[in-house]
């Protein structure tokens, strides 16, 4: 019988702020998370993803490489964060040059359940639970839906 290729949940080759505050278990590496922040359960964030000081990411979280979060934002339970466009036509299947980035403002609170794609967003904006990201917002406010509007 083969053995599996086992990996195990583990916070390793992080650069933490003070007062980070994180509970386990969470899948944690090569990223950088800013003072006074707080990361849940079940969450991953990935190698290159920066967090920007007093930023809470709720449980079950995914963020993808690629993704920097300004300071003093909200990340609610379930937010999924893609690299992948799918501008092949298909997964881009590890080839990271078909990724593209993903960039958060400042003072910005998204929503449990909501997915971002590759876009930026500016500071002071409010995106609803369930919405789905799928261009840059350029202009504060609050947003909703599939895809999400200004409301």
């Amino acid at each position: 019988m083969n053995k599996p290729d086992i990996h195990q949940a583990a916070i390793r080759d992080v650069a933490f702020g003070v007062g980070v505050k994180v509970v386990e278990p969470c899948n944690l590496y090569g990223c950088k998370i800013g003072d006074d922040c707080f990361v849940g359960p079940f969450t991953e964030i990935q190698k290159g993803v920066v967090i920007g000081a007093r930023t809470r990411v709720q449980s079950h979280a995914f963020v993808c490489e690629l993704v920097t979060i300004g300071e003093d934002c909200f990340v609610g339970h379930g937010v999924m964060f893609v690299n992948d466009t799918f501008s092949a036509g298909g997964p881009a299947r590890g080839r990271k040059e078909l990724w593209r980035e993903t960039a958060i403002g400042n003072r910005v609170s998204i929503g449990s359940n909501a997915t971002i794609l590759p876009v930026k967003i500016v500071d002071d904006v409010v995106i609803g639970a369930g919405s789905v990201v799928t261009k840059d917002i350029t202009t504060s406010g609050t947003y909703a839906g599939n895809p999400a509007r200004r409301l």
